[in-house]
């Protein structure tokens, strides 16, 4: 790796590290920077086992953390939610050549978050028993999900603006930070 690649590196990993300690903070249900940190991880790290492997490794440390401090971290949708977000990462990864665009990054964000809402809540229809296996069951259970929904929405768009904004910002003012040439 040369230095210019290191220092992406290094930033893209320390955002990822502050929005892992953000999670286990305290904050309003489903206001995360989560979805944002997926799509970003997708977007700007250089290689795409870092892509993939730095927001889930945040996901089970802060899931860990949660576990220890309030015995909320693991569950039974954990494999759903991870695979979604693995999906979040690569709908980053098409973001990579429109990162600097702050349309393309909120869209980016929009579809993380409907992603999220539409695949977790089919799962939880799926495998809980709060809700009828039925057609009125699943629309009840989508319904319910919109406060959820609405919330990681918000977050997603706005830690995907800090995150995105934070790292175009340092590839266009520090030079060795600079995007390669594609």
């Amino acid at each position: 790796m040369n230095r210019n690649t290191i220092g992406r590196f290094v930033l893209a990993a320390a955002l990822v590290l502050l929005c892992t300690v953000m999670r286990v903070l305290p904050h309003p249900w489903n206001l995360t920077p989560v979805g944002a940190t997926a799509l970003f991880s997708g977007a700007c790290f250089d290689r795409r086992r870092w892509a993939f492997l730095a927001p889930l490794a945040a996901m089970f440390v802060s899931d860990t953390a949660l576990q220890i401090l309030t015995g909320h971290g693991y569950h039974v949708l954990m494999p759903v939610v991870y695979a979604t977000f693995a999906i979040i990462v690569l709908m980053g990864i098409a973001l990579r050549s429109r990162r600097g665009s702050a349309g393309a990054v909120a869209a980016g964000a929009v579809g993380a978050a409907t992603l999220f809402y539409a695949v977790t809540n089919f799962a939880v229809w799926t495998i809980s028993a709060m809700y009828p296996r039925t057609l009125a069951g699943l629309m009840a259970c989508y319904i319910a999900g919109i406060p959820f929904y609405g919330t990681m929405l918000i977050g997603d768009l706005l830690y995907s603006g800090v995150l995105f904004g934070t790292f175009v910002w340092a590839e266009r003012t520090i030079p060795r930070l600079a995007a390669p040439a594609r």
